[in-house]
């Protein structure tokens, strides 16, 4: 459910408390736009409900961007090609995601989720040649065991049992992360020349653009509840990036990252409320060795990040 930190502004780590206040608000709003794009999830096709997501997510990032006075120059690119592929691989990232929302119980799916972070961590070993130590290895290695005690009373295409769909909707979900971790790759490349504004917009953009290209694919009458909700969900995507984007100017990400494992107690509450989701033993036992994975590989970077820092230091010559 997490969205990849994309900071408007430059980062003042001044306030910590606000920091994780924010990040926690952020997790509820997206909270709520899952919310919405499962209970619709029956009633509208993926690429509609990406389409809606998507399009009327940009105007709350456009005002936002408009207050700040940065709406002038966020739509200013060399790279545009880039964006495109960045805006493809994310909308088959997002689209996927939003059917394994459906497919599989709230918590379930929340819970795969947090295999992005893991998967990120080999992709970028392979793709941009980052030194990943035993440490890092290891945690991940124990990570992916814990998808797997997530998943496997759902893989049920092993005795060829597909009518609930729960297989499907793990298989789609885990792609998914892996579709995410290569935009991370593309964005960690973007940003080294492009403003954080413009690669928000244009994957805004692309994303309404091409998901409005599978219209002729089956997208349906709306009725005045589904429609409602669809628009809740753009809203809630689009506050819930700007209430994220807020929270990395206050603190710094190893303080404020682990707080994204929190939102399984909310999908949990949810799933159980609204969905009737009750959790199985198996996700709570692999939700927690994947979180507790996580939490590793975060405070890893974080030590490693003050190694790098007083490295550099050290190094530097006095005049």
């Amino acid at each position: 459910m997490d969205k990849k930190p994309v900071v408007f502004d430059d980062a003042t780590h001044t306030n910590p408390l606000l920091g994780i206040a924010l990040k926690i608000a952020s997790i509820l709003v997206f909270l709520g736009m899952v919310t919405c794009i499962k209970e619709v999830g029956d009633r509208a096709p993926a690429g509609q409900v990406v389409f809606f997501r998507s399009s009327v997510a940009m105007i709350p990032i456009l005002v936002y961007l408009a207050l700040r006075g940065q709406l002038h120059t966020a739509f200013y690119t060399k790279h545009l090609f880039s964006h495109f592929w960045r805006g493809l691989i994310g909308v088959s990232a997002m689209a996927l995601s939003f059917i394994g929302i459906v497919l599989l119980p709230l918590p379930d799916a929340v819970a795969l989720g947090y295999a992005r972070p893991l998967i990120m961590v080999v992709l970028a070993a392979i793709f941009l040649g980052e030194t990943i130590r035993v440490y890092r290895w290891s945690a991940v290695a124990v990570g992916l065991v814990g998808v797997v005690v997530i998943s496997w009373s759902k893989l049920t295409l092993f005795d060829g049992d597909w009518e609930d769909g729960q297989a499907l909707g793990v298989i789609v979900t885990l792609v998914s992360a892996v579709l995410a971790g290569f935009v991370s790759i593309l964005v960690r490349r973007l940003i080294q020349t492009e403003r954080t504004p413009t690669i928000v917009l244009y994957f805004s953009l692309s994303a309404s653009l091409l998901s409005l290209a599978t219209l002729p694919f089956g997208w349906v009458a709306l009725d005045m509840t589904t429609l409602w909700l669809l628009i809740a969900s753009g809203v809630f995507g689009g506050i819930g990036q700007i209430l994220l984007t807020q929270s990395y100017r206050f603190a710094e990400v190893s303080t404020i990252a682990p707080f994204e494992y929190t939102s399984i107690i909310g999908a949990i509450i949810v799933g159980y409320f609204l969905f009737g989701d009750i959790p199985e033993i198996s996700m709570l036992v692999g939700t927690s060795i994947v979180v507790a994975a996580g939490i590793f590989i975060i405070l890893r970077e974080h030590r490693l990040g003050i190694e790098r820092r007083n490295e550099r230091k050290f190094h530097t010559p006095n005049g």
